[in-house]
């Protein structure tokens, strides 16, 4: 299978205290996709390849996850220290000043909210898909209680426990069975295997999925629960709100990480989405999941659709 995914060109940016990978395709307005859990940019391949055509598509590893060296060793990781790093990586890759948006995806998107929230004035549109944020639960002590045993289960019985702790705490209680799991929202590696058993999957999504695999143990002891447990700044966000779009799965159901979306989106003003798919929707559906942010970014897409 020919592998058409590849990036135009990559490179290494220097940034405060590591060094981040990023990749880039197309050319017009910038559009930067940050990914969540422990996904790193090979997660939008497809996504990427498919919005090429009508914008300069950056994709990156935040720092601490695979290509993205920290110097010294893997502490805590801060959403505000991630923010800057997609700051320095937007001034570098669009230093005319030019319209920029941005979309992530879980703690990605807890990270392009902050972006926003800092830097209004650089960016054109900010879509920010089921960001985690136990504050905006209407039980934030619940929500850090699971993310905090989530961790828990990690330090004494490795990922497979963490990960069962996440699956188990995820639905609301008394809730519909939804179709994620906690594997599908740590990584995209359940749906990369699914295509590799029907032959879809390519050399480079192969060793992506393996990557991100490798990233598992940085995430659930260093960013899971320091990016939930952030404090956004919702009046700057508020001030920029026309610019945001919060994201929501059409099948996320009583999915946990679906609920603080909607809620930011009322208490902010920022439009409310459906995007294809669950939580993990731009890995499960990634050609159906650009289209609709293709339409979101073109504004042909109204708020609360």
């Amino acid at each position: 299978m020919t592998d058409h995914m590849a990036p135009d060109r990559s490179g290494h940016l220097e940034v405060p205290g590591a060094t981040l990978y990023h990749e880039v395709r197309g050319e017009g307005p910038l559009l930067l996709l940050l990914p969540g859990g422990s996904a790193d940019a090979g997660i939008y391949d497809r996504m990427a390849a498919r919005l090429a055509d009508g914008w300069t598509v950056a994709t990156l590893d935040p720092r601490g996850y695979s290509r993205s060296l920290i110097d010294g060793g893997t502490g805590e990781q801060r959403v505000a220290v991630q923010s800057e790093d997609a700051y320095r990586l937007i001034e570098l890759l669009a230093p005319d000043g030019g319209p920029v948006s941005v979309f992530g995806a879980s703690s990605g998107a807890i990270v392009a909210l902050d972006l926003l929230a800092r830097h209004p004035e650089r960016l054109h549109r900010v879509v920010a898909h089921e960001p985690p944020l136990v504050e905006l639960l209407p039980d934030p002590e619940r929500g850090r209680r699971l993310f905090a045993s989530v961790r828990d289960s990690f330090r004494t019985g490795g990922v497979a426990a963490a990960l069962a702790t996440m699956t188990e705490g995820l639905t609301a209680p008394d809730a519909p069975p939804v179709r994620e799991t906690a594997a599908e929202t740590a990584t995209a590696a359940k749906t990369e295997t699914a295509r590799t058993e029907r032959g879809e999957q390519t050399a480079r999504e192969a060793e992506a999925v393996q990557r991100m695999r490798a990233n598992l143990p940085v995430f659930l002891e260093h960013v899971l629960c320091s990016f939930s447990g952030h404090a956004l700044d919702l009046e700057a966000l508020a001030r920029g709100g026309r610019k945001l779009v919060v994201g929501i799965g059409e099948e996320s159901g009583a999915l946990l990480t679906a609920v603080p979306g909607p809620r930011l989106a009322d208490r902010v003003g920022g439009g409310l989405v459906e995007f294809p798919g669950g939580h993990t929707g731009s890995s499960e559906h990634p050609e159906a999941f650009a289209e609709r942010l293709r339409s979101v970014l073109l504004d042909r897409t109204a708020p609360g659709a």
